[in-house]
């Protein structure tokens, strides 16, 4: 990555977290502008407001007590409240990263995408195509959620777009043996990659888990180790009812790495420390608004200063 695109997602990181930011922070200054040492009235105000950032009871405990234990030469030094609040939060976050990349793998490389509709699971998968066949990998695009025409048909415009190939059926044909003979046609020609959508309805919890372990079994009688990659798709507006998602998919689908999408649009940002600190998978990227650019690899300290309103220090070092 030059530096000029790393630190212009440095820069979309910072301005898509303001709301987050922007709610977090003030909040928190306000406390330590009251007086320089927390005492227990004011330490329960602060844990209260990081309990409203969606950080939930433990985390939020956590934090207000480090947070308790920093001097701040002023109680108005903003900048020293964000900072001592953004590494008590990345000390929360660090060894919860993962690495997404596909091209490292076996070929094709198979990645399943699961989470509710509307998490943003087909954009998400259409940004990753995009990136992928820029750097020239051969990749194919699998509409598994047979039961929407309208993701179908954001996929084709997704496939077009990134200049990937498409395969699909008509609606409510059989998910997994479109996954099957996906998979076989990815082989048989050559195909680096396998980005397969899957369906996202949570009406019937115990029926779309079939649905996906049945796509999954199919997938290893092609090949044993596949699906090589299991993304769940988290949409981080709907704050706690992310938690809930990644507890219903986490635990039934395999999933091996999170995506949370649409930071830029809440004020709630703060939802995915407790998902990282619960998910026995890491977050492999993240999202920050519509253009392909604004997917990215997750970092944590990069995450947290962005998360109260600091420049990431990546770009300094």
């Amino acid at each position: 990555m030059t530096e000029q695109k790393k630190t212009g997602w440095l820069q979309r990181l910072t301005q898509g977290l303001s709301r987050t930011s922007q709610t977090l922070t003030e909040s928190v200054t306000q406390v330590f502008q009251q007086k320089e040492a927390l005492d227990d009235a004011a330490l329960e105000e602060l844990e209260d407001l990081l309990v409203e950032s969606d950080l939930g009871p433990q985390i939020s405990a956590t934090i207000a007590a480090k947070m308790a234990q920093q001097k701040f030469s002023s109680a108005k030094d903003a900048n020293a409240v964000r900072s001592a609040l953004a590494e008590a939060l990345a000390d929360e976050l660090v060894g919860h990263e993962g690495t997404f990349d596909p091209l490292s793998g076996p070929k094709p490389y198979v990645v399943l995408f699961v989470g509710v509709n509307g998490s943003g699971k087909t954009t998400t998968l259409g940004k990753i195509a995009a990136k992928l066949t820029k750097s020239g990998a051969k990749v194919l695009i699998v509409a598994g959620d047979t039961f929407r025409a309208a993701a179908v048909e954001q996929l084709k415009v997704w496939s077009e777009r990134a200049g990937a190939d498409f395969m699909g059926r008509k609606t409510g044909a059989d998910a997994a043996g479109l996954a099957y003979d996906s998979f076989v046609k990815a082989k048989e020609e050559g195909y680096d990659v396998v980005l397969i959508d899957t369906a996202g309805r949570l009406q019937n919890k115990q029926a779309l888990m079939d649905e996906l372990l049945k796509v999954v079994r199919v997938i290893k009688k092609v090949d044993p180790e596949a699906p090589h990659e299991t993304l769940l798709v988290l949409d981080a507006t709907v704050g706690r009812n992310a938690l809930s998602q990644e507890q219903i998919f986490g635990r039934q689908a395999f999933v091996s790495g999170l995506v949370m999408t649409k930071l830029d649009g809440t004020a709630r940002g703060g939802i995915l420390i407790p998902i990282a600190k619960a998910s026995d998978a890491p977050i492999k990227l993240i999202g920050v608004g519509e253009d392909i650019e604004d997917l990215h690899a997750f970092k944590a300290r990069d995450f947290a200063r962005s998360m109260v309103g600091l420049e990431p220090l990546s770009d300094k070092e």
